[in-house]
């Protein structure tokens, strides 16, 4: 494998496999791109070399490529980039959730959510069954 080829297939692990806190209803970045690169790792370097490590570009990739993948890859690609949706949907979600916690009970800012994260994680007191169950989901806890 050329070494550019092999930093594209570690910088897409990277850049998907982002650390979550905990197991959440929604599957972790780690788990659906382990289970992307479980099925589909030597389908990616075959098929999809030059293609920028993005998740919506590789599934283009795959897609385009559909008729020559495994049938495990095929089986799990698709699965793997909607659990990765829902993650970042998850996320977004957060906000709307727990408007009213990150301004009143940590004192943010609900354009800078990220920041109060760590509040809305260890502050049990003051924060909605609503808020708790967006930040299980997007797995900050």
């Amino acid at each position: 494998m050329r070494p550019m080829v092999r930093g594209s297939v570690t910088l897409i692990v990277l850049a998907l496999g982002m650390p979550s806190l905990a197991a959440a209803e929604t599957m972790s970045f780690g788990d659906s791109i382990g289970k992307l690169a479980a099925s589909c790792g030597a389908e990616i370097i075959a098929n999809c070399r030059g293609v920028n490590p993005d998740s919506n570009r590789l599934k283009e990739c795959l897609s385009r490529n559909r008729d020559v993948l495994s049938p495990q890859c095929a089986s799990d690609y698709l699965g793997a980039f909607e659990a990765i949706q829902k993650r970042v949907a998850a996320r977004v979600t957060v906000a709307n959730a727990c408007q009213r916690e990150i301004v009143k009970v940590c004192g943010g800012s609900t354009k800078e959510t990220s920041k109060s994260i760590p509040c809305l994680v260890s502050t049990p007191k003051g924060i909605s069954n609503n808020c708790l169950k967006a930040v299980d989901d997007a797995g900050y806890r």
